[in-house]
């Protein structure tokens, strides 16, 4: 049996492997570009990188959303993807992909909100800077998963640590680190992560979802690409009461989907209960093929 293609691997994988592999990604061309076409590195980076200028970030608002996208070196990145992987697990086992993507893309967002307002308006902050990484999205992440299961475990080496332990400690470390460091926006930047992640998870488990409406807005985006329009409904539906019973072949075709919906609802509820890496190969092919019919 042929393996799957790239293409279909990246489909069917979760949302935390392909933030992944788009950062990867984005990573390797900004840095072949400029190799292969012999410019400065900075020079195609300005424009996705989040400003600190209030005038230039007013003129390059999308630099919100791309600034989580890019990487100063590999350690920069490593760090951050390794992050990203270990704890979108404890998300991804509770929650659906579009709950890790919307804490992960908001996360970075009011972190990068942060770092422009400290510029602008704390007196310490002088000059001009620019902000890249994931970092303030993977915070929100940390924190996030550790705020609402503070006393889950995650095994280091030789020990069983709380989520809640790490998540402090990371927090404290920028804390500490903002006064001498030469990356305060950056440090401020974490810390507004962090933030949102903690808000978001105290409010979700009073039953607030405060990241609703950013999900509802990626729906939409979604559909707009998807090339699907969505049906209409009908305001009136007309109704015909069937009094004869069903023939044998409808009775057949019947038990046939039955049984195909039953597959496809025990594997949603295991998703449910131990996220979609639970999944066998079988299930996920037959979960995709059922999407696509």
């Amino acid at each position: 049996m042929a393996s799957p293609s790239l293409a279909y691997q990246f489909k069917t994988a979760n949302i935390a492997i392909k933030l992944i592999v788009i950062n990867v990604a984005v990573f390797l061309l900004f840095n072949l570009i400029p190799w292969i076409i012999q410019i400065d590195n900075v020079v195609l980076t300005q424009w996705f990188f989040l400003p600190s200028d209030l005038g230039s970030f007013i003129t390059q608002p999308w630099g919100l959303l791309t600034y989580n996208f890019l990487h100063r070196d590999v350690w920069h990145l490593l760090w951050n993807m390794l992050y990203l992987y270990i704890f979108s697990r404890f998300i991804l086992n509770l929650f659906t992909d579009k709950r890790l993507l919307t804490v992960y893309l908001l996360g970075g967002m009011v972190g990068g909100l942060l770092f422009v307002a400290a510029y602008n308006l704390l007196p310490a902050f002088q000059g001009k800077g620019y902000l890249i990484g994931a970092s303030a999205a993977v915070n929100a992440i940390i924190v996030f998963i550790a705020a609402y299961t503070p006393h889950q475990t995650i095994r280091i080496i030789m020990f069983n640590v709380k989520l809640w332990h790490i998540a402090a400690v990371l927090v404290l470390i920028d804390l500490l680190s903002l006064p001498t460091s030469g990356n305060a926006g950056g440090l401020m930047a974490h810390l507004g992560g962090a933030a949102f992640g903690y808000i978001y998870a105290k409010q979700l488990a009073k039953g607030n979802d405060i990241g609703e409406w950013f999900e509802r807005i990626m729906d939409s985006v979604a559909s707009m690409f998807s090339g699907k329009p969505k049906e209409k409904k009908s305001r009136m539906r007309t109704v015909h009461r069937n009094t004869k019973a069903p023939s044998k072949p409808t009775a057949k075709k019947t038990e046939g989907k039955s049984a195909q919906q039953q597959q496809i609802d025990a594997i949603l509820d295991k998703i449910s209960k131990s996220g979609y890496e639970s999944l066998s190969k079988a299930e996920k092919d037959f979960l995709f093929k059922a999407g696509k019919d």
